[in-house]
């Protein structure tokens, strides 16, 4: 019965308009409690009607206009801060300066006037902030009433908010109706000794593990949790490696994107190893991002994949006037028209099953719908898979890719933009060579087009770029499931790396690129510090509440054909050049003509329809001399090109 009686106070503390009409009642009655004590001492205002109405009214017209520019009925009092003290210090003072003037233009200057004012500015500012105060000691004094009862029937996991920012601050406030949380204080690394209380919690400094211990064992502590991203990323090595040691709950509060359509509760979640990985947000060109794409018929192939859908949702935030989903993916494409459907209630999309090897179907695609930016991320993308059927590599990476960038081409395409891989630089295996293919015949293309050779005006822009997080094929997922199913966890190799890069932001660059490319070049992302796999595997395994190679082992398989052990470095200075943006950079590539590209596609597409795998091959190292093969059977074209 308590419970309801104070949910129901709870959600009548928000209503916008019972605290508009407070706001006006306290306000008037300030005005009016001020000019009857002046007229108790002047004994003059309320003897006239004609003075009392006019005060009276003065007050409350300029309340109302007021509150409904400053908005103060939109504040919640439960979360009322010293932001919003100082909307009603603005509120009260201006109010007393347009009741001046009104009497002052209605009867001139009277000694009052003045006095009026001045205490009328006060005493406003005082009720409607004080009458808040009171109404939130009295919420608060009611809930911890009942909260202790609640700790009574239900034990809370009690947990140190990490950080004193006001993210931190806000997280508590969200938390403090919680049923399955207390937050006992904050924590903050620092070197001070004097105790601080941040609204009533104490703060909790500690500098190394043996000090955040001693404060996790004194106060019982549960867990911790992180109110930002970065916050986590930074104690990866520092609390969250303490709290995985010492079965201490590590929780995040998860991104705006990531809550479920409808709600608008943002609850704890436990630490994922992508928080880790991931960096601060790319600051990324809007305005001129939705500039160029606004209005624009978009197309983008391999839309149903985990690249190509991100491109699409990001899409949606810059007003194009259609985008165009061309993907061979049955199952894959009805599920992002679902998702679509869902979140993107106006966005003006049309799903096309293709496939981009068929020049005709791509062709269809074009003709319709005429696009005028062109985002090309369909692509087989699996090192070992691609090692194992060549052909389907060339006719998709290869083939296909030139196939879309003719298109563009002959239906004036403003921009074409491909999705290109790290694995093209220097390449390994039958996948990287056929992607380093795909670039030289879109760049060779495009340089054509620049010479006068070809007609057309389409821009060519290629983006590279290394591992995502999460998407299909990435290691992450892998060996989640591998440790759901209780292991083992398979590794290839003790010492590999992986550069990697989340998907929203490798997405955020490729929009970056797409818009202030001028065409003919090769961006590549800077991909940030390499990761061990193996030092990935055993994290999320800890992170899952278990312990590595006691409870989940790990096991090592052995490098796949054409995988490396180091990737390349994207971003290296001495192979690139700096561009519009600090994590973007421009690749130094050597220059082939259209013509000798052109012949090669033609040989490579028809050896991979013949199946003619050596031949093909042989090819592929003439046409790519860095293309090295490792761990491949391939190794035994390298000494015949």
């Amino acid at each position: 019965m308590a419970g309801n009686w104070l949910k129901r106070f709870r959600d009548s503390f928000v209503r916008e308009e019972l605290v508009f009409i407070m706001d006006l009642v306290l306000s008037t009655f300030a005005t009016m409690a001020v000019g009857f004590e002046i007229s108790l001492i002047q004994k003059s205002l309320f003897e006239t009607p004609y003075l009392t109405l006019s005060l009276f009214a003065s007050s409350v017209g300029a309340s109302i206009i007021l509150f409904f520019i400053f908005k103060t009925y939109k504040i919640i009092i439960r979360h009322f801060g010293y932001k919003d003290v100082l909307q009603y210090g603005y509120v009260s003072l201006l109010k007393g300066i347009i009741i001046f003037i009104i009497l002052l233009i209605l009867f001139g200057f009277i000694n009052w006037i003045l006095l009026q004012v001045v205490f009328d500015v006060v005493v406003t500012f005082f009720f409607l902030v004080g009458v808040r105060i009171f109404m939130i000691l009295g919420y608060n004094i009611y809930t911890n009433r009942y909260e202790s009862a609640d700790k009574q029937r239900l034990k809370k996991m009690k947990i140190l908010v990490y950080g004193t920012t006001n993210k931190s601050v806000a997280t508590l406030k969200r938390l403090q109706t919680s049923t399955h949380y207390y937050v006992t204080g904050f924590l903050e690394r620092s070197d001070r000794k004097a105790k601080m209380l941040l609204d009533q919690r104490p703060v909790f400094n500690f500098e190394d593990d043996a000090t955040l211990s001693k404060i996790v064992k004194s106060n019982d502590i549960d867990g911790v949790l992180f109110a930002k991203d970065v916050d986590a990323q930074r104690e990866s090595d520092g609390v969250i490696e303490f709290c995985l040691n010492n079965k201490i709950k590590t929780l995040i509060l998860p991104n705006v994107d990531e809550v479920e359509e409808g709600k608008s509760i943002i609850r704890p979640r436990d630490v994922k190893v992508e928080d880790l990985l991931g960096r601060e947000e790319i600051q990324i060109s809007l305005d001129e991002i939705k500039s160029y794409f606004s209005g624009k018929v978009v197309m983008v192939t391999g839309a149903a994949g985990s690249i190509g859908s991100e491109i699409v949702r990001q899409l949606t935030n810059f007003s194009p006037k259609q985008i165009v989903l061309f993907d061979n993916g049955e199952t894959p494409m009805h599920n992002l028209r679902l998702e679509l459907e869902d979140k993107f209630k106006d966005l003006y999309f049309v799903p096309v099953i293709g496939d981009v090897r068929q020049i005709e179907r791509l062709d269809y695609a074009f003709r319709k719908f005429r696009p005028q930016v062109v985002f090309h991320a369909a692509a087989y993308k699996h090192v070992p898979l691609m090692e194992e059927n060549p052909c389907e590599a060339v006719l998709v990476n290869v083939r296909g890719s030139r196939n879309v960038a003719d298109k563009c081409l002959e239906y004036d395409v403003e921009k074409m933009v491909m999705i290109s891989t790290d694995k093209a630089v220097n390449p390994t295996n039958i996948m990287g060579c056929s992607k380093r293919l795909a670039e030289i015949y879109v760049q060779s293309l495009g340089l054509a087009v620049e010479k006068g050779q070809i007609k057309g005006r389409t821009k060519f822009v290629t983006t590279r770029f290394g591992n995502v997080l999460g998407s299909n094929g990435s290691v992450i997922p892998r060996f989640r499931q591998q440790i759901e199913e209780g292991g083992p966890v398979t590794v290839t190799h003790r010492d590999i790396t992986r550069f990697f890069m989340t998907i929203p932001e490798a997405c955020r660059l490729v929009l970056e690129a797409a818009t202030q490319s001028s065409g003919n070049q090769i961006f590549v992302f800077d991909m940030g510090e390499p990761i061990k796999i193996d030092q990935l595997a055993r994290r999320m395994i800890s992170l899952a509440g278990f312990v590595p190679d006691k409870d989940i082992k790990i096991e090592y398989s052995g490098l796949r054909p054409g995988e490396k052990l180091y990737e390349e470095v994207l971003s290296d200075k001495e192979n690139t050049l700096p561009a519009f943006h600090k994590r973007i950079r421009i690749a130094k590539v050597r220059e082939y003509e259209y013509n000798d590209v052109d012949n090669v596609t033609v040989q490579l597409t028809e050896l991979a329809h013949k199946v003619e795998i050596p031949d093909m091959v042989r090819l592929m190292k003439k046409t790519v001399p860095e293309y090295i093969s490792g761990n491949s059977k391939f190794c035994e074209f390298d000494a015949k090109k």
